[in-house]
């Protein structure tokens, strides 16, 4: 009997959570489910394709599933907490050799255009700063699902940047690195709560 009144007690608590959770989530805005989310890259080199990920990054985003056009993404990654599973070469990275982690402790994207190609396809333009250099990018995604009961869905895609062109030109005579880094992402987004 005690259990089931514990439990009881837990399903309504859990229920109580949920009601509080939707009454304070701000419509039409988003952030990333932790659990769910990463972005990952490939530096290429003679000796080894280095296969990282940023462990701290967060993401703003507004969507209304009605008209894309008023989407809008804000990322904002803490350089230093790139992660390529080997700590000297992680290190390496963080140094001005590569993203001077230091001067630079941000890499941002900020959406400017969203444009729809289909039912599931998007083209994310904005600019991305890296290094304190910032261009202009276009971002193709592909809206995996989003669920309207729970407002959760997930988006993902991948594209390239020219290392070079951000000031990240570091190179090796022995272990030559690609100037084009592959880069991709894949989001599961959730209301954001006031």
């Amino acid at each position: 009997m005690e259990t089931e009144t514990e439990t009881m007690r837990a399903v309504v608590g859990m229920l109580a959570l949920l009601v509080a959770t939707a009454a304070g989530a701000q419509d039409g805005k988003y952030v990333r489910d932790p659990a769910h989310s990463e972005i990952n890259f490939v530096g290429a080199s003679r000796l080894l394709d280095a296969n990282g990920f940023w462990e701290k990054w967060d993401a703003d985003i507004t969507f209304d599933p009605a008209d894309w056009s008023k989407a809008s993404v804000k990322l904002v990654i803490d350089a230093k907490s790139i992660n390529t599973r080997v700590e000297r070469r992680d290190n390496h990275l963080r140094s001005k050799d590569f993203f001077h982690a230091d001067s630079f402790p941000q890499i941002t994207f900020a959406s400017k255009i969203v444009n729809k190609m289909s039912d599931t396809k998007v083209n994310i333009t904005g600019d991305l700063t890296i290094r304190g250099v910032t261009k202009p990018v276009t971002i193709p995604g592909t809206l995996v699902f989003y669920d309207p009961q729970s407002k959760m869905g997930r988006m993902k895609g991948q594209f390239t940047i020219v290392r070079s062109e951000y000031g990240v030109s570091y190179n090796s005579t022995m272990n030559p690195i690609a100037d084009e880094v592959p880069v991709s992402f894949d989001i599961t987004f959730r209301p954001k709560v006031q």
